[in-house]
């Protein structure tokens, strides 16, 4: 599947005068249309970190702490905190009139068994469990949690941005951190309709009226989210000509991702904005499977990864506008605090160097599995462009196309390729995002409580730990500069470029936030 593919009829669409605008259906007032990055199949955002189901869960659940638009964690669900001089004591308070989408009031419970969940499978969470003593309940709205030693980084942890902290009712928080929770009820601005939910089509959601926004404006994932409209819905377009077909004519919004090659057909209706809201940029990043062969071969790894050209890359998902998206030979991208430069002798691109360390590394002809996405422009492409790359080097490639869906799915399965493993998956996250030491699981060793891939490695653990503990900023830079590169010798993550978004909005749409998620906090349309 080539990104061509993706395009499929787009050269007959024809851009929408203003006659064709003006016949179009007028939207509600109250009713916000969007079209999402991808088809939403998993609607636990513990199960999985499927960016759509984080954005999903936003809508739905409330966190104690939101990070801003400074890097700062504030308040969110907590109205205040109290810490112990030594630091091993910490209390929040909940604010006054938290209560779930069922009526129940939010209390300490809820909180504390969600964090219970939550760091199972989160990598910082689990830092942070490392030094839980205890946590409990001190009345209906202040809970304590009492550490063995001083966790510097508490509130950053619970603000975490990307998968972070959802809170949700304690009889759903008990469900296995290994198994999706079987109904949707959180706190946040907005209610899921299950009853209109159908995955390919349709998501659905209802303003919670009971839900009582901050008073600080909206900061990325901080401050007020005022929901301003009653409804909105997510149409599930994957073709991208009837996605911007869609927006032209004002059947839609809001288009979160247009597809590059589609950009300047935007551009040239004036109902529409087209805007960089996250200046920081995605990163596309392929992930190998570390516990199957033949990538549970370090020297394989190491061999693939000195093939990856990331011009390759990122003209076939971005396209040829260099201006959008850099190369970023780095597993702290490009733009990010802890960037140090291009990582050459890593990843020299060479395929004749690549040739010959995976002659010597002993590969045998096994077979490695790669599942591509065919309904996500952004991802799907980098699926093709490694598959003719593992085939230059004369390995024995399987390649398996599907819906995203299938992909986050069967990412999950750690069996052989020949019961319905996989060997090499790819994606996109936030370069800011992965920009933590302690959370990015691009380098966190993990091994089997990781990030799928299971890259398994002590060292890199430690350092993540050195990171977190240091006692300053130099400290701080200089296990984050040795973490990034032993994750990139490991091949625990291979870096495949960075990219910037232009998300599309009608222009009758203002409030717009700044942020690397797509939040309708503070829209309204005029």
């Amino acid at each position: 599947m080539k990104r061509r593919t993706f395009l499929k009829g787009a050269t007959a669409l024809t851009l929408a005068g203003p006659a064709a605008i003006g016949r179009a259906a007028a939207q509600s007032a109250t009713t916000l249309k969007f079209v999402p990055q991808a088809n939403l199949t998993a609607l636990d955002p513990v199960w999985t970190t499927a960016t759509v189901t984080s954005n999903h869960g936003y809508y739905v659940y409330d966190t104690l702490y939101g990070l801003d638009l400074a890097g700062k964690p504030q308040p969110q669900m907590v109205e205040r905190h109290e810490v112990a001089a030594d630091g091993k004591s910490w209390r929040f308070t909940l604010r006054d009139g938290l209560s779930f989408h069922d009526g129940s009031p939010v209390k300490p419970a809820d909180c504390l068994q969600s964090l219970k969940r939550w760091v199972q499978r989160d990598p910082y969470g689990q830092l942070l469990a490392k030094v839980i003593e205890s946590s409990s309940a001190i009345d209906d709205k202040t809970f304590e949690i009492k550490l063995t030693r001083a966790f510097p980084m508490m509130l950053d942890v619970l603000a975490k941005a990307d998968s972070p902290l959802f809170v949700m009712p304690e009889r759903l928080a008990t469900t296995e951190a290994t198994k999706q929770i079987t109904e949707v009820i959180g706190s946040g601005p907005y209610r899921f309709l299950p009853a209109e939910y159908v995955s390919g089509s349709k998501v659905a959601y209802e303003k919670f009226e009971a839900y009582k926004p901050r008073a600080e404006p909206p900061s990325r994932n901080a401050g007020g989210k005022v929901a301003n409209f009653k409804r909105i819905e997510w149409q599930i377009l994957p073709d991208p000509a009837t996605a911007a077909n869609a927006l032209i004519k004002g059947e839609v919004d809001w288009w979160e991702r247009p597809l590059s090659d589609l950009q300047p057909m935007l551009a040239r209706s004036a109902d529409i904005t087209r805007e960089v809201t996250d200046e920081s940029g995605r990163g596309a990043i392929m992930r190998l499977n570390h516990l199957q062969p033949p990538f549970n071969n370090p020297k394989v790894r190491a061999a693939v990864r000195m093939a990856v050209n990331q011009e390759d890359y990122m003209r076939a998902t971005q396209g040829d506008d260099t201006s959008i998206w850099k190369t970023s030979r780095n597993l702290w991208f490009r733009g990010t605090p802890y960037y140090d430069g291009e990582l050459e002798d890593l990843m020299p691109q060479s395929v004749e160097k690549a040739k010959a360390a995976l002659k010597e590394s002993g590969y045998n002809g096994e077979k490695v599995v790669i599942i591509s996405p065919t309904d996500f422009p952004d991802i799907g492409p980098l699926g093709d462009v490694t598959y003719e790359l593992l085939k230059s080097l004369g390995m024995n490639v399987e390649f398996v196309a599907s819906d995203w869906g299938t992909v986050i799915q069967r990412r999950n399965s750690r069996e052989p390729v020949e019961k319905g493993g996989w060997s090499i998956f790819h994606t996109t996250g936030s370069a800011m995002g992965w920009s933590n030491p302690a959370l990015s699981y691009l380098v966190r060793g993990q091994g089997a409580k990781g990030w799928f891939g299971w890259y398994d490695s002590a060292k890199a653990e430690a350092l993540a730990e050195e990171w977190l503990y240091a006692p300053d900023e130099a400290g701080q830079k200089k296990a984050a500069a040795a973490l990034g590169r032993l994750a990139l010798e490991d091949t625990a993550t291979i870096p495949l470029g960075v990219f910037m978004i232009r998300t599309a909005y009608r222009k009758s749409l203002t409030g717009m936030q700044k942020g690397s998620a797509p939040y309708p906090w503070g829209l309204k349309r005029v």
